[in-house]
């Protein structure tokens, strides 16, 4: 059987178009539903969550698409906001589910009109907030 890219549910653009313009959600993490071949939202972090609440929603045997909203004020003084894409893959997850968030990766980003920066990691260290904040600069 060969794995191809999953359908993206119509929740997964929803909560990030509400993340992206009416801020109501700092983080999304989306799953691979093998069961109906589709992704959809795993968890979503309110505003006042923030990226260490992001790191523990995620499960360390298994992957996730995550979208992260860091806000942060620039050299010139002004608020800025810059959205992370993360295609988690822990190394205790197994390859089939490594194989699907590989091939699914583009028609999950295809959704996520406005990412800044698009992020890999197989251990926190990968995407720490120290990382982040060098990235945004």
């Amino acid at each position: 059987m060969a794995i191809t890219g999953m359908q993206v549910l119509d929740e997964c653009r929803k909560s990030f178009m509400d993340m992206k313009w009416k801020r109501v959600h700092k983080y999304i993490v989306y799953k691979i539903d093998e069961g109906t071949g589709a992704i959809k939202v795993d968890k979503v972090g309110g505003p006042s969550e923030g990226y260490e609440d992001l790191a523990a929603s995620l499960p360390h045997d298994d992957c996730r698409f995550a979208v992260f909203d860091f806000n942060f004020v620039n050299l010139d003084n002004f608020q800025m906001s810059k959205l992370f894409f993360i295609t988690w893959a822990p190394s205790a997850s197994k390859i089939r589910a490594k194989m699907l968030y590989a091939t699914s990766k583009h028609g999950m980003k295809a959704i996520l009109e406005g990412v800044h920066y698009d992020m890999q990691a197989t251990d926190p260290t990968e995407m720490g907030i120290d990382i982040i904040k060098d990235r945004a600069k």
